[in-house]
């Protein structure tokens, strides 16, 4: 408990810088906010060097089981900070379960609000919260490896129980520092491109800024209580389709791309053709049934069709003003792909293409060998050989993930949801997606105290894939 306790405290201590950026925006704005964002940020800095030095120790030695404990703490003690300046405001007016619900959804990156007018929030606090989707996007424990080694202490465990996807030893570089700085750095042009390709489209900077922030990171915060359809402009909704889609790709293919000046990481990538080929059916498809119910015209069914579809299936979910008045069996299509996620080693939420494309071969290949019994057959994705250990993860994961989904629909049902906004409901949580559907379709607001607690547990078992809770509460993962 020493090392998880000296872990967590650097990382709150480090956590809580993120209190001055938001803080200096009220002081500029002459918000009352920057108290509530003061606070915050000295108990947290306190709290977290506190803790850091108290347990600081020559011998420090990170074994696999501390990395489990200090990635599924990490989330809570963020979550919980994240909630605090929402709470200790009383001009928000949220409780403390609604600012928690708003907190965890923030750096989960999963976009799903309480607030019922987002657009009457003071400044520092839009911006709070394009700032959460930001940091929990590719993870603020990324950063943190990154300077671990400069502690002397060895990040590689945290680093491998963090990023998503069964090719969790693949690195960028030699060294784990070097391999971090490179995400952030991808993740940050990214985002910088996001931002003026906004403002280029028309939207004023400040918004151009936090919308860049939380499209990068598949988010979906907005600075609207209407979201994306509040600029009703088709050059706004493709850009945010298209970054939607640019985000969903694997970092790693992102910072080969930037730093070897090439495109041949996203040709030869097996796992992004799929991803595309997917989108673009339900694209497809999409444009049509909207096109068909009289909603819009040609042009504008594909554009819309465009935008959401890509928001919904990367889990970003930005929206336009009027997705809830679409045709339901429509709107049960999106969700329902919001489970296929994007590219593994990007900032979406969901199953993720790649194991859906291994699924996908390895039922392909059942079939070859059901027709032709004594042939000798391998399951390739792309140039690489998929191994039984990587088929046994991949199919119990799709299993406990989908196991997880159900349960989570039947306690809302239990509650006294109807079905299609219990759906929906754990879609947008679990799948970190942030776009609800009947009773929370406009804000999960709507929710009891009881279902916004337990959609905070979808959301983190979401982000985190399950596993890493999971392992915490099997008694085999505490044996000596």
């Amino acid at each position: 408990m020493r090392v998880v306790i000296h872990l967590c405290g650097f990382l709150v201590f480090l956590y809580s810088f993120s209190m001055l950026p938001p803080m200096l925006i009220a002081l500029f704005s002459k918000e009352h906010s920057w108290f509530a964002f003061f606070t915050t940020f000295v108990t947290f800095f306190c709290v977290g060097l506190a803790a850091w030095f108290a347990t600081k120790t020559a011998d420090i030695q990170l074994r696999t089981r501390d990395g489990f404990v200090i990635i599924v703490l990490f989330w809570l003690l963020f979550s919980v900070i994240s909630a605090i300046p929402l709470w200790l405001d009383e001009s928000v007016g949220l409780s403390f379960v609604d600012a928690l619900f708003e907190g965890v959804s923030g750096i989960t990156t999963t976009g799903a609000t309480v607030i019922g007018n987002v657009s009457a929030l003071p400044t520092a606090y839009l911006y709070y919260r394009a700032q959460l989707n930001f940091i929990g996007g590719l993870g603020v424990i990324v950063l943190a490896v990154a300077v671990l080694p400069l502690l002397g202490i060895g990040g590689a465990k945290l680093y491998q129980s963090e990023m998503p996807g069964p090719f969790k030893e693949e690195r960028l570089a030699p060294r784990l520092a070097d391999t971090s700085r490179g995400l952030w750095f991808t993740y940050l042009l990214l985002g910088l491109a996001c931002s003026g390709a906004y403002m280029l489209a028309g939207m004023p900077a400040f918004d151009a800024l936090c919308h860049g922030l939380s499209t990068v990171s598949l988010g979906g915060f907005s600075t609207r209580s209407e979201s994306i359809g509040y600029w009703n402009s088709s050059s706004i909704e493709f850009v945010a389709g298209l970054f939607s889609l640019l985000s969903a790709i694997n970092f790693t293919a992102w910072f080969v791309v930037f730093t070897k000046r090439t495109l041949q990481p996203l040709r030869q990538n097996a796992e992004l053709r799929f991803f595309l080929v997917v989108t673009f059916i339900v694209v497809a498809i999409t444009a049509w049934q909207v096109w068909h119910a009289g909603m819009y015209d040609a042009t504008h069914s594909l554009i819309h069709a465009f935008f959401l579809t890509s928001s919904m299936i990367t889990d970003n979910g930005l929206a336009t003003a009027d997705y809830a008045d679409w045709p339901a069996h429509t709107i049960v299509l999106l969700l329902t792909v919001s489970f296929f996620g994007g590219c593994v080693g990007s900032t979406c939420g969901g199953i993720k293409a790649l194991r859906f494309l291994v699924m996908f071969k390895q039922s392909r290949h059942e079939m070859h060998q059901l027709a032709h019994p004594r042939a000798v057959l391998s399951i390739r994705v792309g140039e690489s050989i998929v191994t039984e250990r990587i088929l046994h993860s991949v199919w119990s994961f799709f299993f406990l993930y989908i196991l997880f989904s159900v349960f989570f629909i039947w306690v809302l049902n239990i509650m006294g949801y109807d079905l299609m906004t219990a759906f929906a409901t754990v879609a947008a949580c679990i799948n970190n997606m942030g776009l609800g559907f009947g009773e929370t379709a406009s804000t999960f607001g709507t929710l009891t105290d009881g279902a916004k607690y337990l959609m905070c547990a979808a959301m983190i078992m979401g982000r985190l894939e399950i596993y890493p809770v999971l392992i915490l509460f099997s008694r085999f993962f505490w044996r000596r």
